[in-house]
């Protein structure tokens, strides 16, 4: 098992640490609870330097990126960030991703932690043109410092005007005294702030840099459980559960980010679909009695026929309820729908609910 670079300090911290995608990673320090309203009120760190970063050079690697991801990367510049997907030949995913634009021939991939050996060889089997690839996963040390104070907690640690950049937007700077360290307005938690891209050799250094500037704000180092719920009512996917290789990104709301203007890997299969309609729709919903949907858990009818399956739940610490996304045939995903959830063979009732299932 892997670790990343800062793995003592959270275990220093009191991390409760476990296995996630070949990594030793803090899952908790405080609890899940309290770190989840920490992000959402006021400011919190996770270490994400288990997430994979490619960098692609060379006069063809846009053309490369246009050909395995699914958004059009034409409409990138430089600075600005993309959210993609990687389409596989049979309908599914390879992989969901972040494209970063460097320069006109310089592009950063962010892929995540599970995929990365997977994306790669993927990727690289397109690469026809001599693209230069780099794999720098193992060398970069990645901090989400997420919340709505974020800005001003990391204010006094570049010259960077943290609070006039825009949302999926990115710059290179000075960062804790260190260079060459790229700022990026983006995040997993809904609740605004900032991904930080560093050589791992600074890890500890702008780890506790960012911890003695955000002092003053309340800062404090939050693990993956949290990062999971906060994600979960913002309804953003999860590679592995709400997405995977066999699941149709049409029928997982992807839509948004396929370009049918330009052709990609099984773009000729996926516009049929579009054309035909998909038979499955991923559907947020919430809880109408007492129950905690889990992955896996069926999805049913009034009747008890099923329907689909949940991929994503939990007890949201911002609502107080609990919710859940899971894909089901698509009569029953209209707004309002009731559906109901197997839990130990009970039907619990449920019913479908518009995103993000928290509202700032």
């Amino acid at each position: 098992m892997k670790n990343t670079a800062l793995t003592d300090k959270h275990i220093a911290l009191g991390a409760k640490m476990v296995p996630f995608a070949g990594y030793n990673m803090p899952v908790q320090y405080a609890g899940i609870n309290v770190e989840h309203e920490t992000v959402r009120n006021a400011v919190g760190v996770f270490d994400v330097s288990h997430m994979g970063e490619f960098i692609l050079k060379g006069d063809g690697a846009l053309a490369l990126i246009q050909q395995v991801s699914a958004n059009d990367a034409t409409k990138l510049f430089d600075g600005k960030v993309q959210y993609s997907y990687l389409p596989n030949k049979e309908g599914g995913i390879v992989d969901d991703l972040l494209v970063y634009r460097i320069n006109e021939k310089t592009y950063m991939l962010v892929v995540n932690a599970s995929n990365i050996e997977k994306d790669w060889d993927w990727i690289q089997s397109f690469n026809t043109q001599g693209v230069d690839m780099k794999n720098i996963s193992d060398r970069t040390s990645l901090l989400a410092v997420q919340g709505p104070l974020a800005a001003q907690a990391l204010q006094s640690l570049t010259s960077v005007d943290l609070a006039a950049m825009e949302y999926y937007t990115f710059t290179k700077g000075v960062f804790a005294g260190v260079e060459n360290v790229l700022i990026s307005a983006t995040g997993y938690t809904g609740a605004g702030g900032f991904e930080i891209y560093f050589d791992h050799q600074h890890s500890e250094k702008i780890w506790d840099a960012v911890f003695e500037a955000g002092a003053a704000y309340g800062i404090k180092p939050i693990g993956l459980g949290a990062r999971d719920t906060l994600r979960l009512e913002m309804g953003f996917c999860l590679y592995g559960n709400d997405i995977n290789d066999q699941t149709s990104p049409l029928e997982a709301g992807l839509g948004w980010v396929t370009s049918f203007n330009k052709s990609f890997t099984n773009s000729e299969a996926l516009a049929l679909q579009k054309q035909n309609g998909v038979a499955n729709k991923l559907v947020s919903f919430e809880m109408v009695e007492r129950g905690i949907p889990r992955h896996d858990y069926e999805i049913c009818d009034a009747n008890g026929n099923t329907i689909g399956k949940v991929t994503s739940g939990t007890q949201s610490p911002s609502l107080q309820k609990a919710i859940g996304l899971g894909y089901v045939d698509k009569a029953f995903s209209k707004i309002d729908t009731d559906i109901f959830i197997k839990i130990r063979d009970n039907k619990i009732k449920a019913k479908v609910v518009k995103l993000p299932f928290f509202k700032k």
